[in-house]
């Protein structure tokens, strides 16, 4: 239970983090998209352990492996089954984790929910999953870019006290990955990146923001009530590991405004409605409006700490545990592209439901064609957007 993310291109993840592989099945992608793994590399490549000193030193080579459901370059519309192979476990540096509960970690919470844990690493629980994830949102970004051209890009906006304000309409991946905390300000990334390693020395770790902007997204993605666009996005995010909070739009800001102040007028430029400002984050309603979504996502600190603090042993005694093994610290330089591969599956899910409600023949109003050929973008634009 709990494994499985989706409703028409539904995703269920497996493995832990010092088992022999993790991987992802993607059920319901449809079929035609071209599809290997060069797709998907890059993505996993942006999220891998070891690529700065800012992160774990793990070495894992992330090497992603399709196993069913692509032939001759094409999707068959058949489930698709994603492989990494783990390769650089040291279990050893968990044997005290086998007796003691590390504060803020889940080793308790699993302990009273099914009596049994992998202990190494974290087993289940350890953000090497997400790699699973990113793998699948890697192939979601794929039929959204060509099928619908819609880009997701994701950035660090804060570490600790360190902030950045950015034009979401300006910033691009190429911006982003400049420098290895992925802020695109070069000033502000060089106060992160040595906040972050003052903590590295202090034994201790750092949280913060990464912001999110979705665009070409049509208006009318998104289901009434309960599945709203935004609900499931901020329970996508909410699943990350260390996420402690969502926000759209205005966020909680909103709330100092009054009613005139915050409302997003329309207006038609040329045959499109349009809204003057963006307050509202790009739904209404729990569906598109067709204006950029934009989101942020809140990071705690890493849980794990090369400092000794109080805990107790699985037999119940108080006790003290120091982190161990390699760790990062601070989440956010890689949360990026965790974020961006949510965001995919949530707008691909939405983007199937919608076209699944509209009418079917041509004649009846609203009716629109659903993408026949899922390499309908020119390869000028998947180039663009990396593909």
């Amino acid at each position: 239970m709990g494994n499985s993310f989706g409703t028409i291109f539904r995703v269920t993840t497996w493995g832990e983090s010092h088992g022999r592989a993790i991987g992802a099945v993607i059920d319901g992608c449809p079929s035609l998209v071209p599809l290997d793994e060069t797709d998907i590399q890059p993505d996993l490549d942006r999220r891998a352990p070891g690529q700065s000193h800012l992160v774990t030193q793990r070495k894992e080579s992330d090497t992603v492996q399709i196993l069913s459901g692509v032939f001759e370059g094409k999707t068959l519309g058949t489930p698709i089954s994603l492989l990494i192979p783990n390769e650089d476990q040291r279990s050893g540096d968990y044997r005290e984790v086998e007796l003691k509960y590390r504060p803020s970690h889940a080793d308790y919470t699993y302990d009273a929910k099914y009596g049994i844990r992998d202990w190494r690493g974290g087993g289940r629980t350890s953000a090497r999953e997400t790699a699973a994830r990113v793998a699948a949102g890697a192939v979601a970004r794929k039929v959204l870019v060509r099928a619908y051209g819609v880009e997701v890009v994701a950035w660090v906006s804060a570490v600790h006290t360190h902030q950045v304000e950015c034009d979401p309409g300006t910033v691009t991946r190429e911006l982003v990955d400049q420098t290895p905390v992925r802020c695109p300000d070069l000033g502000v990334a060089a106060e992160m990146i040595s906040a972050i390693e003052q903590a590295r020395k202090n034994g201790d770790s750092l949280g913060g923001v990464v912001n999110c902007v979705i665009r070409g997204c049509p208006p009318g993605w998104g289901q009434p009530v309960f599945d709203r666009l935004e609900a499931d996005l901020a329970r996508a995010m909410l699943s990350l590991p260390a996420t402690k909070g969502f926000e759209i739009g205005s966020g909680f800001g909103g709330t100092v405004l009054t009613g005139l102040a915050h409302n997003d007028p329309f207006y038609m430029d040329g045959a499109r409605v349009r809204t003057r400002t963006n307050r509202s984050g790009g739904v209404q309603g729990g569906i598109t409006n067709g204006e950029d979504v934009l989101f942020r996502v809140a990071f705690k600190p890493t849980a794990t700490v090369m400092r000794e603090q109080e805990t107790v042993t699985r037999s119940l005694v108080d006790s003290t545990i120091a982190g161990r093994g390699r760790h990062d610290p601070c989440v956010l330089p890689r949360a990026v592209a965790l974020v961006e591969a949510m965001a995919s599956l949530v707008l691909v899910d939405h983007a199937l439901r919608h076209e699944a409600t509209r009418p079917s023949h041509p004649e009846e109003p609203g009716y629109s064609v659903p993408p026949h050929h899922w390499g309908a973008v020119s390869d000028d634009d998947g180039a663009r957007h990396g593909l």
